[in-house]
């Protein structure tokens, strides 16, 4: 499985400066290229760089390798776009945002995320420094700073580039790890996982992971961004962004802990993590003008993401499972009706009386359903 490590540079002022000036070099060169793909409509790597590596070199002060990393980099920009209008993610023919992706050259901005391979960028692990090419020459000695596990992490699984990255005043160093998996043992049972807005995550075990101190949170930085949104100023659309950050990065911690105790707990017991299937939700509800905004920023999906790649990094068996009825299905004799919940917080089967909190009957629902479905799973294929 391939992690994405990043660590934080600490470059000094001159340091800064040379990899300041190297990003918008490499970024005013891929801007360059991208335009001449799009008037002579040639987006394979090696015509567009027959085209183009004399003038990036003479140009903009790149030498061999950074030319080849910037023309990857518009070839790859123009594989992506065309990826996400087969698949109708840019929209309608109609919409402006398609028009502007289908009329006009891919431009990069001056400090965006530039790759670097090994001839370009090496690592020193024991003394936590990096050398990387500029435009300056190349320059060594630049720190490092991050967890030892990291650090492990890198010094043993890193493989391909790394990308050099700016992001509030502050330089990381973004690299790609391939770890190998560890074989998946078999379950002896299933933690069935009910993920909702009131409850961002509860287990059949009766776990139940609150989102009340989210919402709230994130209803206090709705309030600070409306008050800031309402000056229009430079200011405040610097500290938008800020904000708009530090909430991400809010979430982001909240749905790591969560599944990391859950992927903890299954590992220990033995046991495998099975969740609803919630692709498409958006699509399938229609809901009220105060609702959309809790919706919009439900990390359902990030939380279902976590529990996938730490499963699978801890060997731990994961499943998705069909949603349909799960907090409307009595797990005692299958009687499924609306009527069974007759409140958010509250499951009462209208047949045989069972009753309970009505998320944790969803997880025991979720984790019945992973006990039939892993039969299928791991059931041998049928010889022709």
């Amino acid at each position: 499985m391939k992690l994405v490590v990043q660590v934080k540079l600490l470059p000094t002022p001159e340091q800064a400066s040379a990899l300041e000036a190297t990003l918008r070099a490499c970024n005013a060169a891929a801007t360059y290229a991208s335009q001449i793909a799009f008037a002579k409509d040639v987006k394979d790597r090696n015509g567009l760089q027959k085209e183009v590596y004399t003038d990036l070199k003479a140009t903009f002060g790149l030498s061999a390798q950074p030319v080849v990393r910037a023309v990857k980099k518009v070839v790859d920009a123009y594989a992506a776009l065309k990826a996400g209008l087969q698949a109708g993610r840019l929209g309608p023919p109609a919409s402006k945002r398609y028009r502007k992706a289908v009329g006009s050259p891919v431009e990069f901005r001056p400090e965006a995320a530039q790759p670097f391979d090994d001839r370009c960028l090496s690592w020193q692990y024991d003394a936590r420094t990096v050398s990387i090419w500029t435009v300056a020459g190349r320059m060594k000695g630049i720190r490092f700073a991050c967890s030892p596990d990291r650090l492990k992490t890198l010094a043993t699984h890193r493989k391909g580039e790394s990308d050099l990255v700016r992001r509030g005043g502050k330089w990381f160093l973004i690299a790609t790890c391939d770890i190998p998996d560890p074989q998946v043992y078999e379950p002896v049972d299933w933690i069935g996982v009910d993920r909702g807005i009131v409850n961002l995550a509860t287990t059949s075990d009766g776990a139940n992971y609150q989102g009340r101190g989210l919402s709230r949170y994130r209803g206090w930085q709705a309030r600070k961004r409306a008050e800031l949104q309402q000056k229009q100023t430079r200011s405040a659309t610097r500290r938008l962004v800020r904000r708009a950050r530090k909430e991400k990065r809010h979430a982001t911690h909240v749905n790591h802990r969560i599944s990391k105790e859950i992927v903890s707990v299954a590992q220990r017991t033995g046991r495998g993590i099975a969740v609803e299937e919630l692709g498409g939700i958006r699509e399938r509800v229609r809901l009220r003008r105060d609702q959309r905004g809790t919706l919009s920023s439900w990390p359902f999906h990030q939380l279902g993401q976590h529990l996938a790649y730490k499963a699978r990094k801890a060997g731990v068996p994961f499943l998705e499972v069909d949603a349909r009825h799960t907090s409307q299905r009595c797990p005692r004799c299958g009687h499924t009706e609306r009527a069974n919940r007759p409140g958010r917080d509250h499951f009462r089967c209208r047949r045989c009386g069972l009753a309970g909190p009505a998320d944790v009957v969803a997880g025991v629902n979720v984790r019945d359903r992973a006990r039939s479905a892993w039969v299928f799973v791991t059931a041998p294929a049928p010889s022709p």
